[in-house]
Formats: C-alpha cells, sequence, structure tokens
C-alpha cells in the first residue's frame, strides 16, 4: 500500500497510467494499493459517454471544479477532501479473469470496512457500489458467498427515492490486459457531500449520497486507510502482503 496523501487527481491519473503499464510486464506478485485524498473534481466515466445528465452549468461555474473524462466504468461521480479514494493496480491473471468477480470483491472490502464500523452495509443489484441504511425486513437476497445482503432491482429504487438506502461508497474500474486501474471512492467525512448535489451521482436519479460519519461512525482517513488494508486480504485470499514494490516512478 502507498498512502499519497493529498493530491491533484489528473497527476494521480498520470502515475496509475505509468504504474499499469509497468505492471504489465513486472512479476505477477506486485500487486500495489494507492490510496489518496484528492483535491475537488469531477470525473466522468465510460458510462456517462452520450446519454447522460451532465452537471448543472451554474453549479459548475460557480464550483469552479474541474471535470475529468476517464477511461474507467461507471458514470459521473465527486472526488474531494474527507473521500478516501483508493486505486488497486492488481493483475487478475494472478486471482481470476473476471471483471464482474473483481468488482463484486472490491464491494467486499469496503462492506467489510463499514461491517468494521458497525454500520448496515450491503449491495443494490444493478448499482455497483456500497450502500448503507434501514431496508425493510425481507429486502435482502443473498446473492454473493461473503455473506452481506443485496437489494434487488425491483425494490431499489422505491427505497433510493424514500432515502432508507443511502450510497457510502463509489466503484468504478478500468482493466487492460488484465491489470487493473481506478478504483473506489468511500466517503468517511460530511464534507464531499455537498458537492454532489450538482451532479447525478453515479447515473442514479434520486440517490442520496451519505459518508461514514453521517450514518455515526467518526474515522479519521487514515483509520479508514487502515481498514481498507486490513480488509483487503479477506476478499482477495490469493493477495500475498508484500511490502510496496519498486516501481521505477517518482510517487
Amino acid at each position: 500500500m502507498v498512502d499519497l496523501g493529498r493530491r491533484e487527481y489528473r497527476e494521480v491519473l498520470e502515475l496509475q497510467r505509468s504504474i499499469a503499464r509497468w505492471r504489465r510486464s513486472s512479476p505477477p506478485d506486485h500487486d500495489l494499493l494507492l490510496l489518496v485524498e484528492h483535491l475537488p473534481v469531477i470525473t466522468v466515466g465510460r458510462g456517462s459517454r452520450g446519454d447522460f445528465t451532465p452537471p448543472d452549468e451554474a453549479w459548475l461555474a460557480e464550483s469552479g471544479l474541474d471535470v475529468v473524462e476517464i477511461e474507467r466504468g461507471g458514470d459521473l461521480t465527486y472526488h474531494g477532501p474527507g473521500q478516501l479514494v483508493g486505486y488497486p493496480i492488481l493483475d487478475l491473471r494472478a486471482h481470476r479473469k473476471d471483471l464482474h468477480w473483481y468488482l463484486r470483491r472490491i464491494e467486499e472490502v469496503l462492506l467489510r470496512v463499514l461491517a468494521e464500523c458497525g454500520l448496515p452495509a450491503f449491495r443494490v443489484e444493478s448499482y455497483t457500489g456500497v450502500w448503507t441504511g434501514s431496508p425493510p425486513a425481507g429486502s435482502l437476497e443473498t446473492v454473493e458467498d461473503d455473506g452481506f445482503g443485496t437489494v434487488a432491482a425491483g425494490r431499489a429504487d422505491a427505497l433510493i427515492g424514500a432515502g432508507a438506502i443511502r450510497k457510502v461508497a463509489s466503484i468504478g474500474v478500468h482493466a487492460s490486459r488484465w491489470i487493473t486501474s481506478h478504483g473506489f471512492a468511500l466517503n468517511v467525512t460530511p464534507e464531499p457531500l455537498m458537492n454532489f448535489r450538482g451532479i447525478v451521482a453515479c447515473g442514479i436519479h434520486g440517490v442520496r449520497m451519505t459518508s461514514l460519519a453521517s450514518e455515526g461512525a467518526s474515522l479519521t482517513l487514515e483509520e479508514a486507510g487502515e481498514a481498507v488494508v486490513r480488509a483487503f486480504p479477506a476478499a482477495f485470499p490469493s493477495l500475498a502482503p508484500s511490502p510496496a514494490p519498486e516501481v521505477g516512478l517518482r510517487i
């Protein structure tokens, strides 16, 4: 794991791309997790190209936020202070060559972090990411074998609209020749939440974004990062702990 502290988004984007290029010719056990807190930015993933709801122009002009189009999956999202962003750069050939499986494992990492904090934690079918809140009894189904429930797609939109379930972490990934980049964003403090108001976060109309602190779990970003690192081996048993590799790049 490499903790990058607080960095500009474009700087870390280029770092990811450089490390991913290096990973394609490096030993398969040289997996790496970058953790960072970004300066304010909106990113636009592949899922946003074409038919999507753009940021409110007046709000965008007032906020002065940069907008960056990138190659990850997913829709619009916001990154900024108070949010822990993680970029696992893994060789899936050493784990499992299956992006659906990989997305579910990243969800599992974050679900375990929420569970460690004592918060309800579950998935929502068709909406990649991690959710919390109070879904009605019997609305969680067992879909994955990690023990965490899933709200069925048929129930999700009504629960989202009512605010009964709230999104605390977003996930959008990219893979080239099975080397992953991009990753997840976990709202730790309430600070990021105000900057979601000018966008349709993750392309989900009516979604209410939340944070660990807003739900009653007050962690520092450092503590949240430590919880993420603890959760990774359970979600990725084939991920052998090792010191950060020497990649020959200025980090």
